[in-house]
């Protein structure tokens, strides 16, 4: 009886409307990231059996999905990104489908689920900066990937940080973080959104002063 007791007290129950609110969040942005990693496999696949072919998402020399996914940071491990996203964002749709069934996880689910969102954070920020400033491209399935990942870390951080997850000293932190979550979110586009079109403006004009 204690053992069952114990195992409930681990549980990390959420009031209704903020378990929607999660599950739906988890569902649509794993959901939209799935997709822009199938549609990035897809392409890679083209590639490598039609290397001078035109993709779809090659919209202009600097608007383009090919030379991110033939470079070596569209294979940091040793095969193409796109395959860690098919993976991946499986787990939030899950974890977002289970949700709304009325599942709960204990403490150690959340924090081991948030540590792997974390790193998803982690990864995009690398390539954001890789696209950009080494680059020099916006590949618009990996910006769709972006857009997604920040609200997700976002959304689950503070969520876990307001239930207690990461302990009562930032229950505070989570519930103002949370409040804030869309605003934070908004500026976080705008941030790389500027950052892109002041590197890509740069970029296109030297290429027009050396007539590239």
């Amino acid at each position: 009886m204690s053992t069952l007791s114990a195992s409930k007290t681990d549980l990390v129950p959420l009031a209704a409307g903020r378990t929607r609110t999660l599950a739906i969040t988890l569902i649509v942005t794993g959901a939209i990231g799935w997709f822009a990693a199938f549609r990035l496999t897809i392409d890679k696949f083209e590639l490598l059996v039609h290397p001078l072919v035109q993709l779809d998402c090659n919209f202009s020399v600097l608007v383009q999905c090919g030379r991110n996914l033939e470079s070596w940071q569209g294979a940091l491990l040793g095969f193409p990104n796109p395959i860690l996203g098919l993976g991946g964002f499986v787990a939030p749709i899950a974890v977002g489908v289970a949700l709304l069934a009325g599942a709960q996880f204990a403490r150690w689910f959340w924090i081991a689920f948030n540590v792997g969102v974390a790193g998803a954070m982690g990864f995009v920020i690398w390539l954001m900066t890789q696209s950009i400033f080494a680059l020099g491209t916006l590949c618009v399935y990996c910006m769709l990937t972006w857009s997604v990942v920040i609200p997700m870390f976002l959304v689950l951080t503070s969520r876990n940080a307001r239930e207690g997850v990461f302990g009562d000293r930032l229950r505070t932190a989570g519930r103002i973080v949370t409040q804030w979550v869309v605003t934070i979110d908004l500026v976080s586009y705008v941030i790389v959104a500027l950052l892109a079109q002041m590197r890509l403006e740069w970029i296109q004009a030297l290429m027009l002063s050396t007539g590239a």
